[in-house]
């Protein structure tokens, strides 16, 4: 039996909220974010919304034009996860 517990559940609220902050900061329309990006605007506000948690390509495409690398955009993904100091486990 092993004494590791499961990680938490991931934080799907502070994942969608990351692309919506950035963009703002940037003053930027789902339009432009899209013109800039090649993602559908659709793709966007269901991602902003929660509706969807993207595919790896869109995430890709959102670090890529926000100038943000994806650890960054994912940091708030697992807020409360302790790293596992086991790597062979």
């Amino acid at each position: 039996m092993s004494s590791h517990s499961a990680p938490p559940g991931p934080d799907l609220q502070a994942l969608r909220l990351e692309p919506a902050r950035l963009r703002g900061e940037r003053g930027w329309t789902y339009d432009e974010l899209a013109d800039r990006s090649g993602l559908s605007r659709r793709t966007l506000i269901e991602t902003e919304q929660g509706r969807t948690i993207g595919s790896l390509k869109t995430w890709h495409a959102l670090a890529h034009t926000l100038h943000a690398p994806l650890d960054e955009l994912f940091c708030t993904f697992c807020t409360g996860a302790t790293p596992s100091h086991h790597p062979h486990d």
